[in-house]
């Protein structure tokens, strides 16, 4: 018996990897956050499985639900939405798991940043602009932040920030991050990214309370970096005719001549 932690993605169904989905198909228990996991994903459930949806269940609950499937012999799809390896409070399950001598596997997902840059058209690091993403968020009731892991912090460097979990803190963010990165820096705020309700507002640190208003919750995304909005950038040379590369030597005296590793 198994335990599969699966990243669900962001919203869209068809957003899930081939490894989650079968997955899914050969588990008999799914657990799932019905909150945040589109109801189609279980359509990928195979015939009778039981499926508990643990928005309601505290941690106890949900290890225990695990627990009787484990002692059952039933394979368990553990499902969370968008990536495991950011928010998604897998690690303190994971813990539970392995102090229970419970085997597990965990199935990355596509995140919400990723999600949000599409429906944005958008490359998070252009050349010359920006060449860091950080993953931040502000302060909440379920967890706090680190006292050196602030927005007044991460601004300093200039990267974009993708700053989760946050729009009801939307002020702050504009408070702490106009001093670096100045009133006109561009801002996109993406509602339930990918989700055939998303919404987007493009708009300015100066201008986006205002352009939001309030008319997004929970699950917005607020992007914030000059990659935006920028067309004046320099191309990689990844691709330019004269760089000398392992796929593509110049020249004869390239050192990448012969080389097959």
């Amino acid at each position: 018996m198994t335990v599969h932690f699966i990243g669900a993605g962001p919203g869209a169904p068809d957003l899930l990897t081939l490894r989650g989905r079968d997955l899914i198909a050969a588990s008999p228990v799914c657990l799932y956050a019905g909150s945040l996991v589109p109801a189609a994903i279980l359509d990928h459930c195979p015939p009778g499985a039981r499926i508990v949806n643990t928005a309601s269940m505290a941690l106890d609950d949900i290890i225990a639900a695990i627990a009787a499937a484990h002692d059952a012999g039933q394979d368990v799809a553990r499902l969370h939405s968008g990536d495991l390896s950011v928010w998604s409070a897998m690690g303190e399950q994971l813990r539970r798991l392995r102090a229970l001598d419970i085997p597990f596997t965990v199935t990355p997902g596509v995140p919400a940043f990723a999600a949000a840059a599409a429906a944005l058209e958008a490359e998070l690091t252009l050349p010359t602009i920006g060449q860091s993403l950080v993953l931040t968020r502000t302060p909440g009731r379920a967890s706090s932040m680190p006292e050196k892991e602030t927005l007044t912090r991460f601004a300093a460097t200039g990267a974009t920030l993708a700053i989760h979990l946050s729009v009801h803190n939307l002020a702050t963010v504009v408070a702490d991050l106009t001093p670096d990165y100045g009133a006109d820096c561009p801002v996109a705020v993406v509602w339930r990214a990918s989700w055939p309700d998303q919404r987007i507002v493009r708009a300015t640190l100066s201008t986006v309370e205002d352009a939001v208003a309030g008319s997004m919750e929970r699950t917005a995304l607020i992007l914030v970096g000059r990659v935006l909005d920028s067309a004046d950038f320099a191309e990689s040379s990844l691709y330019a005719a004269g760089y000398d590369r392992r796929f593509r030597p110049q020249s004869a005296d390239s050192p990448f001549i012969g080389r097959t590793e």
